[in-house]
């Protein structure tokens, strides 16, 4: 095995096999699919973060760094690095004769800057997006429309003044939390648990602010669920003229008139801006939204006096039938679902991201969220490589990451 250093750096790691979750063996090749050497090439020189001359610590080697920390929260930046090492004692013993040492941490922050938050965003959006297909993953599907979801959560981020003054902290009847927030907003596929697209800004910015980059992400062909924070006139045409359905629910507040009253008992209605929204976008010389057309579902639940209400793009009754919509809304907690993923079991609980500044805070939440994305896909496929397939709910999301902490570090490494 003697090759040369450089030789090393250029030479393709080996792919590794995952252990079986009670299934068939699923192989590493999905990264290779989708977070390639090449793919991250594209998002460094994209974004104009390619080095000038060789270093230790290039670029493309960084944004693998980057993953391994969120596979490996609250681990020293040494022994993250030891993780992408490959694991062969003639090879350790020859980058030891080589004068080969783990970088210091001084010199991965440093590395960590200059590669800043933009490529791990790119890095992320080639990579993110709708994975089930309709044949072995029906439960992402309802009457041939991909369910999604989106909603919001906030991250506690390092205490100090940069940051603080970015996410800003919560207030309470106490005073101010103890630590920054940072909002993240995710468009989610309910049944793989996979995100589409996400936004990322301070605890001051609402969620339906963030959730509006998402609407051109769903499209047409989904049924888009979220919560009765989130209808408003504004939120409600970006997402439909982007194509896609909606089924949000709606605000005890929200007055509705009857228009119409269909035959399952749901009624047509508008939802209107209102006067002072409208003279603000008159201010700021656009033409407010018109009104919406929706069709209204009210209905209990068992134990209950509390009415629900849900509104819908989808009008006619036989086509979408009530009972169904309203038993549907359900997968919008499916959205929930994913951040206990990321801050429980793939971050760890009550841990905060540990940057010092709003920079290296984003490019943390990027590379949790690609980190997330990869193992959802391995569950994909491990759920699919048995026959008849196997909801991928089925699988553990804290197993299926201990395997990829345990057999992505190869197929990682930056030699």
């Amino acid at each position: 095995m003697q090759l040369p250093l450089t030789a090393l750096h250029s030479t393709p790691v080996g792919m590794g096999r995952l252990r079986p979750l009670q299934l068939p063996d699923v192989g590493l090749g999905a990264l290779t699919k989708w977070c390639p050497p090449e793919l991250v090439d594209r998002a460094i020189d994209k974004c104009n973060r390619r080095e000038q001359r060789r270093r230790l610590l290039p670029a493309r080697t960084m944004v693998y760094f980057e993953l391994a920390r969120s596979l490996h929260p609250g681990e020293g930046y040494a022994s993250v690095y030891e993780h992408l090492l490959p694991g062969d004692d003639e090879l350790d013993l020859y980058l030891t004769r080589r004068g080969f040492r783990v970088p210091n941490k001084s010199s991965l922050c440093k590395a960590r800057g200059k590669l800043g938050a933009t490529v791990m965003e790119e890095v992320f959006r080639q990579v993110a997006g709708p994975i089930a297909e309709q044949f072995d993953c029906p439960s992402a599907f309802w009457r041939g429309l991909r369910l999604e979801a989106f909603d919001g959560t906030v991250l506690d981020v390092a205490d100090t003044e940069d940051n603080a003054a970015e996410f800003t902290r919560p207030a309470g009847g106490s005073g101010k939390g103890g630590y920054p927030q940072a909002r993240v907003v995710a468009l989610i596929e309910c049944g793989t648990h996979a995100v589409i697209d996400a936004a990322i800004g301070g605890r001051q910015q609402g969620e339906t602010t963030l959730a509006m980059a998402l609407a051109p992400s769903a499209g047409p062909g989904t049924l888009v669920l979220a919560d009765r924070g989130m209808p408003g006139v504004p939120l409600w045409t970006a997402f439909r003229q982007s194509g896609a359905h909606l089924l949000w629910r709606l605000k005890r507040t929200t007055g509705l008139r009857v228009e119409e009253v269909l035959p399952d008992g749901s009624y047509l209605s508008r939802l209107r801006l209102d006067k002072n929204l409208q003279a603000a976008y008159r201010r700021r010389g656009q033409v407010p939204p018109g009104p919406v057309v929706l069709r209204v579902i009210e209905y209990t639940v068992a134990g209950s006096d509390e009415v629900y209400r849900l509104g819908t793009s989808l009008l006619d009754p036989e086509a979408a039938p009530a009972h169904e919509l309203a038993v549907l809304y359900a997968e919008r907690w499916e959205s929930e679902g994913i951040y206990a993923e990321i801050k429980t079991a793939q971050r760890g609980p009550r841990m905060v991201l540990q940057s010092n500044h709003p920079e290296g805070i984003r490019q943390e939440i990027w590379a949790h969220l690609i980190v997330h994305h990869l193992t959802r896909d391995l569950m994909l496929q491990a759920a699919t490589a048995v026959k008849p397939p196997l909801d991928p709910d089925r699988i553990s999301f804290r197993a299926a990451q201990r395997l990829v902490r345990r057999d992505l570090s190869p197929l990682l490494s930056p030699l």
